[in-house]
């Protein structure tokens, strides 16, 4: 019997993120990137992407409609580290500036089949009253140089006030 490498498993993802629910704003974009430990390897399809621009809906709902593919397969010898989606929102302040919208994360599902996820949003804030008033005077908001931290759990502990 021949000794064999580590035995791998694959996890083939495909999906859509469909749509969003911004009522105060308008215009959207959509990136997404994943996250994943160090033994997954992507080994087809794309780590990252952009949408199109979309407007709201004209119903009652108002929704934002992407119907934007995602398609990848991952490979890897233990389940450590399992792939997280990582989404951001973007669109344009009253200066016309992309800004961002929101930022989330959620894991891709542990089992197979259909699934239907809701990602709460966020944007971040600034820590000081000066940046706050700084960001809103020269219309730029803060945001992440890097998405990804969505997805990692380092420098979230809870400060106290």
């Amino acid at each position: 019997m021949a000794a064999g490498g580590p035995s791998v498993f694959l996890l083939m993802v495909n999906g859509q993120v469909e749509s969003a629910q911004f009522p105060e704003f308008d215009n959207l974009y959509c990136k997404y990137c994943f996250v994943y430990g160090q033994d997954w390897a992507p080994t087809a399809g794309l780590e990252e992407g952009i949408s199109q621009i979309t407007s709201k809906s004209r119903d009652a709902c108002q929704a934002l409609v992407w119907n934007f593919p995602i398609d990848i397969t991952f490979k890897s010898t233990n389940p450590f580290g399992w792939p997280q989606i990582v989404l951001s929102v973007y669109g344009p302040d009253v200066f016309g500036n992309d800004v961002v919208r929101g930022y989330g994360a959620v894991h891709v599902p542990f089992s197979p089949g259909r699934h239907k996820r809701t990602i709460p949003m966020f944007v971040p804030e600034s820590t000081s009253k000066l940046q706050k008033f700084t960001s809103w005077f020269m219309g730029r908001r803060p945001e992440y140089t890097d998405p990804k931290v969505v997805a990692q759990g380092e420098g979230r502990e809870d400060q106290p006030s």
